[in-house]
């Protein structure tokens, strides 16, 4: 049996697309919603750091920037030794909808993972975007 590649999430929000790049592509904006601190270097190649108060962090490699529409990183695989080179792609695409934005988050690579690993590493992340992804909308509410 082949193992799911992908996540796919899409939500809309009322808020126009340039408030939403700004939350998705801004050291402000990343550590309100999806860490508690950032540092964003948004060129390709670029990198993002993602802190967390327990003292967690990660780091992101930039990979395609077309403002205000698509941003895209690459990170490491949650539960693989940190030098492992496997990462996943991770791809927002913003589309204005109406006054909001239709926001979609599309995770790729786990079919690269071994079986004991893949299925912790997709689960994990599938809860995580449900997750965070409330979070933005929280994020953006507030704001």
């Amino acid at each position: 049996m082949a193992f799911p590649d992908r996540i796919e999430r899409t939500i809309e929000v009322a808020h126009p697309p340039a408030k939403v790049w700004d939350a998705l592509t801004t050291a402000e904006g990343l550590g309100s919603w999806f860490g508690d601190d950032a540092a964003v270097d948004l060129r390709p190649g670029g990198a993002v750091r993602l802190g967390w108060a327990n003292g967690d962090s990660v780091e992101l490699r930039v990979e395609h920037v077309e403002e205000p529409s698509v941003f895209a990183f690459t990170w490491r695989v949650h539960g693989l030794p940190e030098d492992d080179p496997r990462r996943t792609y991770v791809e927002f695409t913003l589309e204005p909808v109406g006054g909001g934005t239709r926001v979609t988050v599309v995770e790729t690579g786990f079919g690269q993972l071994p079986e004991d690993a893949h299925r912790p590493a997709h689960d994990d992340n599938t809860r995580g975007w449900e997750e965070k992804l409330g979070e933005l909308v929280d994020h953006l509410d507030a704001a």
